[in-house]
């Protein structure tokens, strides 16, 4: 909380989320904007259309970009970078038009690319500062901010190393430093858990999670792996062959029509089948001990008929004991086969596009 002094108005700051009240008034609450802004957006490379008359809101937060290779996010990421020239239609990035005002807005983003941006004999915080350099920073304080910046990615002594005699998860730490090493308002990270072990994987993904979270970074983080954008992202833009398919915060988009309850009972029980029909709900048996419960009534009635079937059905010759009780929801790989119109399927090891 922070409060001018003499002033009778208090401001509270959580997360990209800005309450303002008078001590006696009910608090206001005002929605954040975006960061960037893209209408009928149209880019060619010849004859092929790689976006096709796209229109987006890109809001605050950490944002997750969604699509199989080729349905042009890379080439998104570029436009917004203003390193491509579209054929048509209008953005706005911070404020900052992409056709006239490109320097002004990769002075204020930080980019990790896909592909590997290093320059061989030089260390990790050489390069790192260098690349702060070319940001604007001073040479003093890029060389600083650069021990920073790979200290808190996890380098360590390591920053002393020539970046050629790194492994691949220690260059993909490297690309993601010297993208935040200016201090940047907008982070736009293209598939940064490319090439990278599981363990490498998770270790990327918890420093995505802490940039955007922790710091409070607006990030755009592009992927063809749902569970890394499920983890890492608050809301998702899918596209697919140029178009936007689908947009949503992530929390939504999992819910499931009638709000059912997963319950986990210790043993399997047709006794709390039974009853469970026998209250008018729908039952739908998920594993040997665990079930679906649909009815038409809100989450916590539902809740609340469960128990009171399990208490029905509980007796000494047959117990019912619930272990667990959840509202149902389904992947974010169930919602964007959903809204593709593909028929649900899984993988092991995770859906990828």
């Amino acid at each position: 909380m922070r409060e001018s002094h003499g002033s009778k108005y208090r401001s509270y700051r959580t997360h990209r989320t800005y309450w303002v009240r008078h001590p006696r008034e009910k608090p206001v609450k005002y929605f954040p904007v975006s960061v960037a802004s893209i209408q009928n957006l149209v880019v060619q490379y010849g004859s092929f259309v790689a976006l096709n008359n796209l229109t987006v809101e890109v809001p605050e937060g950490c944002t997750g970009l969604l699509g199989p290779n080729g349905a042009g996010k890379t080439t998104l990421l570029k436009t917004i970078l203003g390193f491509v020239s579209p054929a048509s239609g209008s953005a706005t990035v911070l404020g900052f038009d992409i056709r006239t005002q490109g320097r002004e807005i990769r002075q204020r983003i930080g980019l990790m690319p896909e592909q590997d941006c290093h320059i061989p004999g030089m260390s990790a915080v050489q390069f790192v500062a260098y690349a702060g350099e070319l940001a604007g920073m001073p040479k003093e304080q890029a060389m600083r901010r650069a021990h920073e910046v790979l200290e808190y990615c996890g380098l360590g002594e390591a920053r002393y190393r020539n970046v050629e005699t790194y492994s691949t998860g220690m260059k993909q730490r490297i690309k993601l430093a010297q993208a935040i090493v200016h201090g940047p308002k907008l982070l736009l990270l293209d598939e940064p858990t490319n090439g990278l072990d599981p363990r490498g994987r998770e270790e990327m993904l918890d420093l995505v999670r802490s940039v955007s979270h922790g710091k409070g970074l607006n990030v755009v983080i592009s992927s063809h792996l749902l569970p890394d954008i499920e983890r890492v992202a608050d809301q998702v833009i899918v596209v697919m062959k140029g178009q936007l398919r689908i947009q949503g915060m992530i929390k939504e988009l999992k819910k499931i029509v009638g709000a059912p309850m997963d319950v986990e009972l210790v043993e399997h029980s047709e006794a709390f089948e039974n009853a469970i029909r026998a209250k008018g709900a729908t039952l739908e048996e998920l594993t040997h001990s665990r079930y679906r419960v649909t009815t038409s009534m809100t989450p916590i009635e539902t809740g609340r008929l469960i128990l009171a079937a399990a208490r029905e059905a509980d007796s000494p010759e047959a117990k019912v004991q619930v272990r667990g009780l959840v509202e149902a929801e389904r992947s974010l790989e169930d919602a964007f086969l959903e809204s593709i119109g593909a028929p649900s399927h899984h993988q092991a090891g995770g859906f990828q596009l």
